[in-house]
């Protein structure tokens, strides 16, 4: 169940990341074309903006993810042992 856990929260956040970079990155074309009199080139905002954002949104999310599922997993473990042994003393 990890794996799936970490792969949705990753794909989830990097598509969340794309999608307001990529709003910001349509914005700042705007309004640098309309600054400099000139037509929008819309893929400056995908190729030069959102796209690497995004790559390194999951690259983040990814390796932070797993950290946080293996501390949890290590933590509950550690958790049910000592419940265990506490429940051997009564």
């Amino acid at each position: 169940m990890i794996p799936f856990r970490v792969l949705l929260v990753t794909f989830l956040l990097t598509l969340l990341a794309f999608a307001v970079s990529l709003l910001l990155g349509i914005v700042g074309v705007v309004v640098g074309a309309r600054l400099r009199g000139g037509t929008a080139n819309m893929q400056v905002a995908y190729r030069d903006v959102a796209a690497p954002v995004a790559a390194t949104v999951f690259a983040i999310v990814l390796v932070s993810s797993i950290f946080m599922e293996v501390r949890n997993y290590r933590q509950a473990k550690t958790l049910a042992g000592i419940e265990k042994i506490e429940s051997m003393k009564d």
